[in-house]
C-alpha cells in the first residue's frame, strides 16, 4: 500500500520557523512500524507553510496515497479539516485516518457527518496502524483492533482503547527518518531532528493533555535503543536533538546514567535540548547538572509553571516544584534549578502559565517581572482548556471561557478570563514584556550561533515585533495600537489554505 503522512503546517507563536523548524516526531515513528512492504511518505507541513495547498497536491500527485494519515493538535484541527477536503477532492477513495492528541480526547469532532475522515486512532498509534494496514491489506474486519474507531455503513464503531505499551523489546521499531519527503528542520541553524527516550508522566498537573491521553505511568526504551536512534538522527544530518520525552526527569538515575551513556558513546558531540522539572534539577544540581553539561545538552525547557504558590496549587504543579531537605519541602526549587544550569553553562527556556483563575495583574506583572530576569528565552503561555484536561472543568464550572475558536487553542492566545482580568488584558501585559525578553536573548545566539543571526536578524526582529511601524518606534502610536496590529497579523497567518 501507499501511505501518505502528513503533519499540520500550524506552529506555534514561541517556536517561529526563522528559528526552529522542528520534525513531528509520531510521523517517523508511525512509518518504522508499519510493515516494511508498504510506501510511506512522511511530509512536515511545517516546512512549507508559505505553499501548502501546493504541497499537498504535489505530493498527492507523486505518491498516489492508498491511505492518508493526519497527526492533529487541537490548535491545528481547521487546518485538519482543510487539508482531508483538498485530498478528497483529489483522491475521492483514499481511506483517511486522523491521530494524535486531538483526535484522541475529542473525536466526536472527527465523526461528524461529512468530515472526511474514515478512521480515528486513539492514544499511541504505532501498533494500532499497523494491525488497519495489514487488515484493509486483507480485507479482514477492524472490530478487534485496539485503539481503533472506524467508520461503517450504520455510523461509528469504537474498539476498546490500546493499553499504554512498556515500551521493553523491540515490538515499537524505530522511526523511520528516510520517509521523509521534505526537508529543512532546523534549530539557530543547525539541522535538528526529535528522540524519544521514554513516555509518559506520574504527575497529575491540571493543563496536561498527557495523562489524559495514556493515564499517569512512566515507560523507558533501553539505553540500546536510545543511542541507536541518536545515531540514526546523526547519520540523516542532525547536529542538534530535542529529546521529547514528557517527564525525562522522573527518574533522576536513569537519566544521569543516559548522560554517561550519551559521553561513553562519543555522541556528545550533538547539540541537545530537553525538557525537565525543577525539582528535581535543584536537587540534584551537584551530579545531574555537570553530566548534562558534559553530555552535550545546551537549552533546557524548565517546567517552571509559575512562581505564585496559590497558582501552581490550581495548576496542580506545587510537588514538581519544591525543594526537599530531610523530606520535608523547604523551598521552591525554580531559582535554585535555574542558578545551576546557568553555572553550567546551559541555557533556560522558561514555561510559565499566566491568567489562571485568580490572577491579578500584579501577579501576572509578578510572573513576567521574574522570567525578564532569570530565564534565557520566555516560553509564557495562558492556560488553555484543551479537551479532557481537568482544567477545562474549572474554567467551565467557574464560567471563564471566552473564546471558542479552537484555531486560537495555541497557548499563546489567551482565551480565558480571570475573576479579574479579560483575556485580552492578560495577553497584552505577556506580549508587551515579551518581546523584550526575546530581544535581549538576541546577543547569546550571536555568540552561539553568529552566521544565523547574521542571515536572519531581520526575520527574527520581524517576527518578534510584528505590528510595528515607524511611527510606533517613535513613540507616535500606543502599544494598543500595535497589539492590535499584531493580533490581526497572527490571525492572517493562520490561514494556510
Amino acid at each position: 500500500m501507499n501511505m501518505l503522512l502528513l503533519a499540520m503546517p500550524d506552529s506555534f507563536e514561541h517556536m517561529p520557523t526563522v528559528a526552529v523548524r522542528m520534525p513531528n516526531g509520531a510521523l517517523t515513528s508511525l512509518a518504522g512500524n508499519v510493515d516494511p512492504h508498504h510506501n510511506v511518505a512522511a511530509a512536515d507541513l511545517i516546512l512549507r507553510q508559505d505553499r501548502v495547498r501546493e504541497t499537498v497536491e504535489q505530493l498527492v500527485r507523486e505518491h498516489r496515497p492508498d491511505v492518508v494519515g493526519l497527526s492533529v493538535m487541537t490548535f491545528q484541527r481547521k487546518t485538519a479539516f482543510r487539508v482531508i477536503e483538498l485530498v478528497r477532492a483529489l483522491l475521492p477513495g483514499v481511506r483517511m485516518v486522523c491521530g494524535g492528541y486531538d483526535p484522541s480526547l475529542a473525536p466526536d469532532a472527527y465523526m461528524r457527518p461529512g468530515s472526511g475522515v474514515d478512521f480515528i486512532v486513539r492514544g499511541e498509534g504505532e501498533l494500532t496502524l499497523r494491525e488497519l494496514l495489514r487488515a484493509l491489506e486483507r480485507t479482514e474486519g477492524l472490530n478487534e483492533i485496539a485503539g481503533l474507531t472506524y467508520k461503517t455503513n450504520d455510523g461509528w464503531q469504537q474498539n476498546p482503547a490500546r493499553p499504554v505499551h512498556s515500551l521493553e523489546g523491540d515490538e515499537i521499531r524505530l522511526p523511520r527518518r528516510n520517509a521523509r519527503v521534505l526537508s529543512g528542520y532546523t534549530m539557530l541553524g543547525k539541522p535538528i531532528d526529535v528522540v524519544e527516550t521514554s513516555r509518559g508522566c506520574t504527575f497529575d498537573c491540571g493543563f496536561c493533555s498527557i495523562i489524559e491521553m495514556r493515564g499517569r505511568n512512566f515507560h523507558t526504551y533501553s539505553f540500546d535503543r536510545v543511542l541507536a536512534d541518536i545515531r540514526d538522527a546523526r547519520e540523516h544530518g542532525a547536529r542538534a536533538i530535542f529529546i521529547v520525552d514528557d517527564n525525562i526527569t522522573l527518574n533522576v538515575r536513569r537519566f544521569e546514567a543516559l548522560c554517561q551513556a550519551i559521553i561513553d558513546a562519543g555522541l556528545n558531540d550533538i547539540a541537545y535540548t530537553v525538557q525537565a522539572m525543577t525539582s528535581p534539577i535543584a536537587m540534584h544540581a551537584g551530579t545531574l547538572v555537570p553530566l548534562m553539561r558534559k553530555a552535550g545538552f545546551r537549552y533546557v525547557f524548565l517546567g517552571i509553571e509559575n512562581i505564585l504558590e496559590d497558582d501552581l496549587e490550581f495548576l496542580k504543579a506545587s510537588a514538581k516544584n519544591a525543594y526537599r531537605e530531610n523530606g520535608k519541602r523547604t523551598d521552591n526549587a525554580t531559582i535554585r534549578a535555574i542558578n545551576a544550569l546557568h553555572a553550567n553553562g546551559m541555557y533556560v527556556v522558561g514555561g510559565l502559565i499566566v491568567g489562571n483563575p485568580d490572577d491579578t495583574l500584579d501577579s501576572i506583572r509578578a510572573n513576567l517581572e521574574f522570567a525578564r530576569k532569570y530565564v534565557d528565552w520566555p516560553y509564557i503561555q495562558h492556560p488553555t482548556p484543551y479537551p479532557g484536561t481537568p482544567m477545562t472543568n474549572d474554567f467551565k464550572a467557574r464560567n471563564l471561557i471566552r473564546i471558542e475558536n479552537l484555531e486560537e487553542y495555541d497557548g499563546t492566545t489567551a482565551v480565558v478570563a480571570t475573576e479579574h482580568l479579560q483575556p485580552e488584558e492578560i495577553e497584552y501585559q505577556r506580549w508587551k514584556m515579551e518581546r523584550w525578553m526575546k530581544t535581549a536573548h538576541i546577543p547569546a545566539v550571536i555568540g552561539k550561533e553568529p552566521w544565523f543571526v547574521l542571515r536572519n536578524w531581520p526575520k527574527m526582529l520581524a517576527h518578534t515585533f510584528r505590528g510595528s511601524t515607524l511611527r510606533s518606534m517613535l513613540g507616535l502610536e500606543s502599544d494598543r495600537t500595535v497589539f492590535a496590529r499584531y493580533k490581526a497579523m497572527r490571525a492572517a497567518e493562520r490561514v494556510y489554505l
